[in-house]
């Protein structure tokens, strides 16, 4: 009779260590989520902050381009009043198409091209696109590890009684990317 309480009593206190530990567990990978969120936000507002540098350098050699600095400034301003990640994906994803556009336009202007101040901002801001890919890699994959834990039995019992829900990924769509490319031969 004692052999079988203690057994029962064992039992009830591994089950316990291990929602304990579980629960530790997903809210260490929800805080994982949390944490890697921080590091693109800070990508994007040094991209946010370089835009209106690289908008008025341009301006100053192509000034009658107003339609493309109107839609620069436009998708920044939504991209950095973006709240939840959906909001944020659309609205980086738009500041990326102005962002070519104003790149297209600047290939027009071959002394603009040759200006230490464009050349340093391009090259800041292609820096900053793979610091922003970085961290999305690490975003992305900690809300599949964070997803996955919630997802998957038992973890899916605990989450639910405590709330937790699944986060989504952060993707930036750069349509110039996904364009078919047209090749024509005509002279």
């Amino acid at each position: 009779m004692i052999i079988a309480v203690i057994v029962v009593v064992v039992l009830i206190v591994i089950a316990v260590l291990y929602y304990i530990g579980k629960r530790n567990g997903i809210i260490a990978s929800r805080n994982r989520v949390d944490e890697s969120w921080s590091g693109i936000d800070v990508q994007l507002k040094r991209r946010h902050d370089l835009v209106p540098n690289l908008v008025e350098t341009v301006k100053g050699y192509a000034s009658h381009e107003s339609e493309v600095f109107e839609k620069a400034t436009k998708a920044r301003a939504e991209a950095m009043s973006a709240h939840s990640v959906a909001d944020t994906s659309k609205a980086e994803s738009n500041l990326s198409g102005a962002l070519t556009d104003l790149r297209a336009v600047a290939e027009n202007y071959p002394t603009l091209r040759a200006t230490e101040n464009f050349q340093q901002l391009s090259r800041n801001l292609s820096e900053l696109e793979d610091e922003i890919q970085a961290s999305r890699r690490i975003y992305n994959s900690n809300v599949q590890s964070y997803n996955t834990d919630i997802q998957q039995f038992p973890g899916s019992i605990i989450a639910n009684q405590g709330g937790f829900t699944a986060r989504e990924y952060f993707e930036i769509e750069d349509k110039a990317e996904r364009a078919p490319v047209s090749v024509s031969f005509d002279k």
